[in-house]
């Protein structure tokens, strides 16, 4: 506020305050004024420093002009009033001074702050303040006399230059740590680059803490001088950034490369005060380039002068769908002579080769996408050739790039042809030979083994076949004696006929078991072939059991009897039919594998490496452990009398083991059976990488409620504690209904942990009912044998985790936090 108030505004307060009616406030009329207030009152308004008389202990407000003009727009509105409401925002301040003064005593404060109401908008304002006590003629305080001089824009402007202060100390100490941070060079040169001031050369060239004129012939190789003293002098000609890459002389007084740059410091008349500069090592990245030229030269040296055609080319899409075209980006001058097509760089080769487009496409992207090279042979039909090719991807595979190598082999093939045709008589006469005579011998030995098979079966189905008949003799005469109308009598007479006539077949299946049936093996997908007995096995096994296929999307080739393999896993799926007789849950799944020293004792008959594996599990009555140690006998089966002759698993044994391959049984009973087949890997001894999977850490729990349902007392129990350990609260059920039941009484429950084989309901069904009744439960399965995932593809879909029995507290952990902090629309 400006307190040079001119004389007129002075007049006109002075004026307000004559005319003012203080009859009606505690002063009375001027005209009874005490003559000491009168004379104060006089020179105050003459007085151009803001000043107020504050009279008696209310504080009734009298000022002059340059008071007014701190009050603002509260004048006139505040003269007569007391202090206290003439300024409310600082009543609380003016009722204790107003204590202070009219007690005796002078009150002095510098800049002190208010948050005032200054013309209808509230802010600081800061203000030195005087009071001192007026007397009467008896010496009795009566009024305070208070002198105020508003310092607002001195501490505004004393807060500006300290934050512009402190700022700057900000900016010093970040630019002091990024060169104590950085590993550049850091120098400062003289305006003319004459001297250089100071040079930190951080390992990598010399330092100098002093003026140092001669630091271009030390620092700069002679035949870089002029290069660099043109750069300079352009820089100091323009006052613009000095940058250029040089060789520079290192600290160990080799030739090293930097990029050195430098701005110029100017000052306020815009000259040039000095530079600062930094520099970086690049000697790593030009030596890079170099090596990378003479690379380039190396590759464009063979690729121009090789006889192989060589090529790049790259997958595009098209009209034919994803990656279904390609185009060359690169080909040397072999390939025209090895292919007989000349300018290829450029062309699509659906555009080049209309017609056989489709086959090379297939070829190569199979290489882009599995990453796997391949050599193979073809006719390049557009111009006769028959060519030898090798191609492998160019990494990394977002580049869509693959690199061909080939030659033309187009006489050695005709000369082979003319070999083939020459020959093909001679080696017809010999193959018809060895036929004849393998043929003869095969007979000659399934003859003798027939025979011997045929006295050992003859003389066996002959002593049973009499035995049966005496059975079924004795049947008839008993039947001829018992009361026909007997219905038990006669289901039971049923029953051992049935057997009768079931043994009778059996003996016929002994008398042909010893057909011999040679395999036949050739390079098989297996999940093609599983694919294509969907269809069957679903309509074989009915509509109570549900057939899932988990099939690896990258499942190998192997070298089997296609026919056998299916045989065989129709045989298995037969099997798990008649041991889920309410019905239950087939899986079929497939993954490749690679088998080594450590992959247990039931593997160790087959070699180390790569293998495919089958998988058929059920979810039917499971083996006990006496039936599993004698499963692959031949003629044993637990199936009742008439209903299986005992060679099915040890012909799919024997099956696996003349292909190579290993067979493991892994059953629970009451809780399914798992059959792992082991094929070789057709393509040869490709290795896996083994990834060790991280140990989980133990999550602890927040006491959210959790109901853990199993059958098996021992286990409900153990879990039960293992969560309340882990910190939630845990409520359990024996089995499904009681489950429902708890779910229903304790609606906090957030999570179902539940076993998946189960006696009258078993764990998919009970997850399905509680989530019908309760959407947002989260679900957790635990089972206890591995491989045997009946709800697979169902927990992919709904995101429900699945934990192997045994398991550690950690796994247990880390499985029941993710279930629970999976969001309910993920999962539904």
């Amino acid at each position: 506020m400006n307190n040079n108030t001119s004389p007129a505004r002075q007049d006109a307060v002075a004026d307000l305050i004559r005319h003012y009616p203080w009859e009606r406030t505690p002063l009375g009329p001027i005209a009874g004024w005490p003559e000491r207030l009168r004379g104060v009152m006089d020179a105050m308004l003459l007085d151009p420093v803001p000043t107020a008389i504050l009279w008696g202990r209310e504080g009734i407000l009298l000022y002059n002009a340059g008071y007014a003009d701190i009050c603002g727009h509260r004048h006139p509105r505040v003269l007569g009033t007391p202090l206290r409401e003439a300024w409310p925002e600082a009543a609380d301040f003016n009722g204790k001074m107003l204590d202070d003064v009219m007690a005796g005593q002078s009150l002095v404060f510098r800049d002190a702050c208010f948050k005032l109401d200054r013309d209808g908008v509230m802010r600081d304002s800061w203000f030195d303040l005087y009071y001192g006590p007026l007397a009467d003629a008896e010496g009795k305080v009566v009024a305070v006399k208070a002198t105020v001089v508003e310092t607002t824009e001195k501490v505004m402007v004393e807060q500006r230059l300290t934050a512009q202060q402190r700022e700057l100390t900000q900016v010093a100490a970040r630019l002091q740590g990024l060169a104590a941070a950085t590993s550049d060079v850091i120098y400062r040169m003289s305006p003319d680059w004459d001297v250089m001031c100071e040079l930190d050369g951080r390992g990598f060239i010399k330092d100098t803490q002093v003026p140092y004129r001669s630091w271009i012939t030390d620092y700069i190789p002679a035949d870089e001088q002029d290069r660099v003293n043109t750069a300079i002098a352009d820089a100091i000609r323009n006052k613009a950034m000095f940058e250029l890459e040089h060789r520079v002389r290192r600290i160990d007084g080799s030739i090293g490369w930097t990029l050195s740059r430098a701005i110029p410091m100017l000052n306020q008349h815009g000259d040039i005060e000095e530079w600062i500069g930094a520099a970086s090592d690049i000697s790593k990245r030009k030596q890079a380039e170099h090596a990378l030229r003479e690379s380039e030269q190396l590759f464009r040296t063979l690729f121009e002068s090789i006889d192989e055609g060589f090529c790049v080319i790259e997958f595009i899409d098209g009209p034919h769908g994803h990656l279904s075209d390609y185009v060359h980006v690169m080909a040397n001058p072999a390939y025209a002579i090895n292919a007989g097509i000349a300018n290829v760089v450029g062309q699509r080769v659906r555009e080049m080769l209309p017609l056989e487009a489709a086959g090379w496409v297939e070829i190569y992207r199979r290489v882009l996408l599995t990453g796997e090279p391949v050599r193979f042979q073809r006719e390049l039909v557009h111009t006769g050739r028959h060519l030898e090719l090798a191609a492998l991807r160019i990494e990394p595979a977002e580049r869509r790039q693959v690199a061909v190598l080939f030659r033309d082999v187009t006489q050695r093939h005709q000369t082979e042809l003319a070999l083939r045709d020459l020959n093909e008589t001679l080696e017809r006469r010999v193959v018809e030979e060895v036929e004849r005579r393998t043929h003869t011998e095969g007979a000659l030995r399934q003859a003798q083994k027939m025979e011997a098979v045929g006295q050992l079966t003859g003389g066996i189905a002959h002593d049973f076949n009499n035995m049966l008949a005496v059975v079924s003799n004795a049947l008839e005469l008993v039947r001829h004696r018992v009361e026909t109308s007997d219905e038990l009598a006669s289901k039971y007479f049923g029953l051992a006929e049935g057997g009768i006539t079931r043994a009778s077949d059996l003996t016929r299946r002994l008398l042909a078991f010893s057909r011999q049936q040679p395999l036949h093996p050739r390079p098989v997908p297996v999940n093609d072939l599983i694919s294509g007995l969907l269809l069957l096995l679903r309509h074989s096994l009915g509509g109570a059991i549900i057939v899932d296929t988990v099939l690896a999307a990258d499942a190998w080739l192997t070298y089997v009897d296609p026919n056998q393999l299916e045989n065989v896993i129709l045989n298995l799926a037969v099997n798990a039919r008649d041991a889920m007789a309410l019905g239950g849950r087939l899986t079929i799944e497939t993954r490749n594998c690679v088998l080594d020293e450590h992959s247990g004792p039931s593997l160790a008959a087959v070699p180390p490496g790569p293998y495919v594996a089958i998988v058929v599990s059920d979810t039917g009555s499971g083996m006990s452990p006496d039936v599993m140690t004698r499963a692959f006998d031949p003629f044993f089966t637990t199936k009742e009398v008439g209903r299986g002759t005992g060679l099915g698993l040890s012909q799919v044994y024997g099956f696996v083991r003349q292909s190579g391959g290993q067979v493991i049984l892994d059953s629970i009973s009451g809780k399914g059976t798992i059959i792992e087949m082991y094929l070789p890997r057709y393509t040869g001894n490709a290795s896996a990488e083994v990834v060790e999977k991280a140990p989980a850490e133990i999550v602890p729990g927040n006491l959210e409620a959790v109901l853990v349902t199993d059958d098996e007392d021992s286990v409900r129990m153990l879990l039960g504690e293992m969560l309340t350990y882990l910190g939630y609260r845990v409520f359990c059920a024996e089995g499904g209904a009681a489950a429902l039941q708890i779910l229903a009484d304790y609606p906090e429950i957030k999570l179902l942990v539940t076993d998946v084989l189960m006696p009258e309901m078993n764990g998919r069904e009970l997850v399905d009912e509680a989530l019908k009744r309760y959407p947002g439960l989260k679900i957790l399965f635990t089972t206890g044998y591995a491989g045997n995932v009946a709800l697979s593809s169902q927990m992919t879909e709904q995101h429900i985790r699945t934990l192997m029995k045994p398991f550690v507290i950690a796994d247990l952990a880390s499985h029941i936090r993710e279930a629970l902090d999976t969001s309910d629309k993920s999962l539904h």
